[in-house]
């Protein structure tokens, strides 16, 4: 037999354009903030501001607050997705990539602001969908 996964669930891609809306308008030079409003959905676009909080303005609440409302979103959109709770989310899928670096974003965010078992809980999920902090981190 080949083709099939026999050691558990196969991988979870989101669809094509899945942050269509929120790519077209950072390629057109907008900022995360307009593209959280134009495509409220994408977990790129909240992944990106917490991001930013995190890095340019050292707010650990803000970045927080961004990346988990990109985390559920990306919940949304991989449970649509045919996504059962468990199994690979390939981080070299574009489409992906939003979610992960969101739940990277939580998990740093959760870190600075001392909520260390969501840190955790973050890291393992990261681990259980067959990527890591440094391969998300280098997505950026």
């Amino acid at each position: 037999m080949t083709g099939a996964n026999l050691l558990g669930p196969e991988p979870t891609r989101l669809p094509e354009g899945a942050d269509a809306d929120a790519r077209a308008v950072l390629t057109a030079g907008g900022d995360p903030r307009d593209a959280a409003r134009r495509a409220p959905a994408s977990s790129l676009a909240w992944a990106l501001l917490a991001e930013r909080a995190l890095r340019d303005e050292g707010d650990p609440v803000a970045a927080y607050a961004y990346a988990r409302t990109g985390y559920h979103r990306g919940l949304d959109a991989l449970r649509r997705a045919g996504w059962r709770g468990q199994g690979p989310i390939p981080a070299d899928h574009e489409p992906n990539q939003g979610f992960l670096r969101a739940l990277l974003a939580l998990a740093e965010a959760a870190e600075a602001i001392e909520e260390d078992e969501e840190a955790a809980r973050c890291a393992q999920f990261l681990a259980d969908s067959g990527t890591s902090a440094a391969e998300v981190a280098g997505l950026r």
